[in-house]
């Protein structure tokens, strides 16, 4: 192997171990917000509802009680909308991308189609990528629907993503992972996007 090569292929091994460290890091963070904000904001709904019911003959604070509770409840929904992002849970299991892409879809509650036919189990850093593009595809303006189709091929998993934004900013996370990320514009003002993760490397 040439020393460029061997340049090449020391610093596209630095790269990944830098994703996975940040991966590891999301974990963590995950692991904070629902041991640690969820459970209060969780108690803290709890107590709120408990004093809503004493307050039977006292309706301002009856209804003051019950707006705090709604806005617990929101704080609590948008933790755990966080947690999710920050770290979806099991994401290297068959099927779970597949749950996981939906879930994005719904909860961002705009028209989106997902279509995933991956049975094998994938790499946690692989996965998590291809979800985060899908998060940065649902968050982004100018499409009026978006779509999302992964497949594996050959020893890579491709994903085609349409959405109102060519996703550059996820261009480092996939070639640190080996990787490869293009785009076109849609006549309609929107991006086609393509990628390709590697499922194996040589050692």
């Amino acid at each position: 192997m040439h020393r460029h090569e061997v340049e090449v292929a020391a610093l596209r091994a630095s790269r990944e171990r830098l994703v996975v460290s940040a991966d590891a890091e999301s974990r963590r963070i995950e692991r904070a917000l629902h041991d640690g904000i969820q459970q209060r904001l969780i108690a803290l709904s709890m107590a709120v509802q408990e004093a809503s019911g004493l307050a039977t003959f006292e309706p301002a604070l009856k209804v003051r009680l019950e707006e705090i509770a709604q806005g617990v409840q929101a704080a609590l929904d948008e933790a755990t909308t966080l947690a999710e992002r920050v770290d979806a849970p099991m994401l290297e299991v068959p099927g779970r991308l597949a749950v996981a892409l939906r879930g994005a879809a719904v909860a961002a509650a705009v028209p989106a189609t997902v279509d995933v036919a991956v049975e094998s189990e994938l790499p946690r850093a692989v996965a998590r990528t291809v979800l985060l593009a899908w998060f940065d595809a649902l968050e982004c303006d100018g499409a009026t629907t978006r779509t999302i189709a992964v497949r594996e091929e050959g020893d890579a998993l491709v994903f085609e993503i349409v959405s109102g934004d060519p996703l550059e900013q996820l261009r480092d996370r996939v070639e640190a992972l080996g990787g490869r990320l293009s785009a076109e514009r849609l006549p309609d003002g929107g991006a086609r996007v393509f990628g390709a993760l590697p499922l194996s490397r040589e050692s």
